[in-house]
């Protein structure tokens, strides 16, 4: 499907924003790369900072909808298995989808200008991936898949070094298979410490 006016603004507006900030960004440049011209553009968005406050919804609801968020939680796993699968899926989609990285950036640049961009710097970078897992923990505890321990400091515990790997491959995109190969190799660390194996207890009695 064909995008619309308003999509193409944003899309280009993020390509640009992603690259050279929001100050390095002017409309002329926007609307030249879209072969538009400035009149056309101010019939969708008033203004720059219309676009970029557009674009910082539409990246919520996009990563919301395709990601999850403390507000938009994934199902407690079933086995340990599941965690794994579910947690290498979610670093493939945020490592490797175009639009996800490009906000990473863009939320990396403009943190320390944007009071919206800190505020969401930090909940996509650290405060939200702990309250996702968090509870997701929990219930696994109650399953009886994880052995007892303090949800929310686990959660840190496993997001943090997660977190950082997946910058690292925005910062030198040469490293991101040996990235995705020690974040893997980290969540069968975490497994192997912090799991309980139900069948292997069960054979044994």
């Amino acid at each position: 499907m064909a995008k619309g006016t308003k999509e193409r603004i944003l899309a280009a507006a993020l390509d640009l924003f992603s690259q050279n900030g929001y100050a390095g960004t002017n409309i002329r440049e926007l609307t030249a790369s879209l072969g538009m011209v400035k009149s056309s553009m101010y019939k969708h968005f008033e203004s720059k900072e219309a676009i970029w406050n557009s674009l910082l919804d539409e990246s919520i609801a996009y990563y919301g909808a395709h990601f999850g968020s403390p507000e938009q939680l994934p199902p407690v796993p079933e086995s340990l298995e599941e965690l794994h699968a579910m947690t290498m899926q979610l670093v493939n989609f945020t490592v490797h989808d175009e639009k996800v990285v490009k906000v990473r950036k863009l939320l990396t640049i403009e943190q320390f200008r944007d009071g919206r961009a800190r505020e969401l710097a930090t909940k996509h970078f650290l405060t939200g991936l702990e309250g996702m897992f968090a509870p997701v923990f929990a219930g696994m505890m109650d399953k009886g898949l994880l052995r007892p321990d303090d949800p929310a400091m686990l959660a840190f515990a496993y997001t943090a070094p997660i977190s950082a790997l997946i910058h690292l491959c925005d910062r030198e995109p040469e490293k991101t298979d040996a990235a995705m190969a020690q974040i893997e190799a980290f969540v069968e660390h975490f497994i192997r410490t912090y799991g309980t194996d139900r069948k292997r207890e069960g054979s044994s009695r």
